[in-house]
């Protein structure tokens, strides 16, 4: 059974920080990419950023860029999102996803072509 398992989040002031985690388990976690991805009250979801099988290429949207950080540890089967400089902006629930290939990670930012996905982490940045 296909599990990606969310948590980290909660709420925080503007500008602190928090650490997102995401554990897979059911299939074997090194042969995909993992995204994250983002949806706000009202909003559609919308791609945060992606890590490849190795972790060798990450990519991010550019509300992320130099503020978001993605990482993952494969002898753990878990990916990290770690998220800087928070803004009321970024409140939202986190999503993290899994999509099979060897690319690039900058070939993983369209919602459509994940496999498999977790059920989500709120996080809400107060002002």
């Amino acid at each position: 059974q296909v599990q990606l398992v969310e948590s980290g989040g909660g709420l925080v002031q503007a500008g602190g920080s928090l650490r997102l985690f995401c554990a897979a388990s059911g299939f074997t976690f090194i042969n995909y990419a993992m995204g994250w991805f983002r949806q706000a009250p009202g909003k559609e979801r919308e791609f945060v950023g992606a890590i490849s099988w190795s972790g060798g290429s990450t990519y991010y949207a550019d509300s992320a860029k130099g503020r978001f950080a993605i990482s993952r540890d494969n002898a753990k089967n878990t990916v990290y999102l770690q998220l800087n400089s928070l803004e009321p902006g970024d409140t939202a629930v986190y999503y993290c996803a899994a999509r099979r290939g060897y690319s690039s990670a900058s070939r993983y930012y369209t919602i459509n072509e994940y496999d498999y996905w977790g059920q989500g982490t709120q996080v809400t940045v107060s002002s």
